[in-house]
């Protein structure tokens, strides 16, 4: 199955033909705000390099957030429209399960992150299962670096690999956070701290393989805190959940 597959949640720009495990053909870059000018020219170019036109694919991936509003609506609407014209089922896969995907198998807990807002990040939590499947554990989330400490779930028998951009901004404090002993890690390879649109691929592939081709109405998953959380925060008060419930997380050990 040939996906054709972009990431534009970051200023990182990636597009990516994947067939399995084979990278057809790639092209990243730093975008930096210019998606909307950078993105169909880097599409050309990657068809091209592999000798493929649309019509010659099997599929389409985008990843649809959290991440950057501007970049997320210009990924998906180029692949929107290409799925207009082509009829090529399409995959909408959300960033940081893509990015769990930059280390597929792992053993550890993994934490990708991104920056959000001014000393905000966004995060999730996934495990690479013994059947080769991705479990969420944690949902996608946005807060401050206080409030993602006090959500992690992690024991003594689950060490917990974090990486991603929000890692590399904010590791100085969140090792101060997380305290002496934590079993958080930052053992993961650098080209695995950025979303990629090969990972993209790779999960839309699996998707569409399940028969979870995206909808119609498909919109990006912006993954924004409620007002009333934020007014909350700044006044002292704990964090809550999309439920209402006070983050229950334990703290992670240090190893």
């Amino acid at each position: 199955m040939k996906i054709l597959a972009v990431e534009t949640a970051t200023s990182w720009q990636s597009v990516a033909i994947v067939e399995g495990d084979r990278v057809l053909g790639h092209s990243d870059g730093e975008a930096a705000g210019s998606h909307a000018k950078t993105l169909l020219p880097a599409i050309d170019r990657v068809l091209a390099s592999c000798g493929l036109a649309l019509t010659g694919l099997d599929g389409l991936a985008v990843s649809i957030g959290p991440g950057s509003f501007t970049g997320l609506r210009v990924g998906l609407a180029t692949m929107m429209g290409f799925r207009a014209v082509t009829g090529l089922p399409l995959a909408a896969v959300p960033t940081l399960e893509a990015m769990a995907w930059n280390l597929r198998g792992a053993p550890d807990l993994l934490c990708p992150m991104l920056r959000a807002r001014t000393g905000e990040v966004y995060w999730a939590q996934y495990q690479w299962l013994a059947d080769g499947s991705l479990k969420p554990v944690q949902e996608e989330r946005v807060g401050t670096l206080e409030a993602l400490v006090q959500s992690i779930h992690a024991s003594a028998h689950a060490p917990m690999l974090m990486f991603g951009e929000g890692w590399l901004l904010h590791k100085k404090e969140l090792c101060g956070l997380l305290g002496r002993g934590s079993g958080a890690s930052d053992d993961a390879p650098s080209e695995a701290m950025r979303p990629s649109a090969v990972s993209v691929g790779r999960a839309g592939a699996e998707r569409l393989r399940r028969g979870e081709a995206a909808a119609p109405g498909l919109t990006p998953r912006y993954v924004q805190r409620a007002e009333a959380e934020i007014v909350r925060e700044r006044r002292g008060g704990v964090p809550v959940t999309k439920a209402g419930r006070r983050p229950t997380g334990r703290r992670v050990r240090m190893s």
